[in-house]
């Protein structure tokens, strides 16, 4: 049986309105794809702290999340499930810094369908770029 793995994702938005977007590595699993940067959510942690931790520990800079889920997926892969939680985020400190992706970029939404994202976040990003109201700075 296939573990299902709950994890969450940061969809940050920069003052042009521009959507940071993370390259998995090549030793990550799924690798070489695109992806909203985040993790596991922890035992006992809640989706919104799961996440502010999360970033500080990937990109070393502090974010401020909004109080409700953007887009929730369920995504079979060939060895788990992932339970992907999206959230709308903002920079409050700090900036991006790449640890563990091979790239950082920030992209406006209209351009977000050229990159190849990991099957799990398509939803979510779809979903950014039929949207037509952004998070305000």
């Amino acid at each position: 049986m296939k573990k299902l793995v709950k994890v969450v994702a940061a969809i940050i938005e920069n003052e042009e309105n521009e959507v940071l977007c993370a390259l998995r590595s090549p030793v990550m699993s799924i690798p070489n794809r695109w992806e909203f940067p985040g993790g596991k959510v922890e035992a006992n942690e809640d989706i919104f702290s799961a996440l502010r931790r999360e970033i500080s520990e990937e990109l070393e800079c502090k974010i401020e999340t909004q109080e409700e889920v953007f887009n929730e997926n369920t995504h079979e892969y060939d060895t788990f499930i992932i339970n992907l939680l999206s959230i709308k985020c903002k920079v409050v400190e700090g900036m991006p810094i790449r640890s563990e992706h091979s790239k950082l970029i920030w992209l406006k939404r209209e351009n977000l369908d050229s990159l190849k994202w990991a099957p799990a976040d398509i939803p979510a990003v779809e979903q950014l770029i039929n949207e037509k109201i952004v998070f305000s700075q």
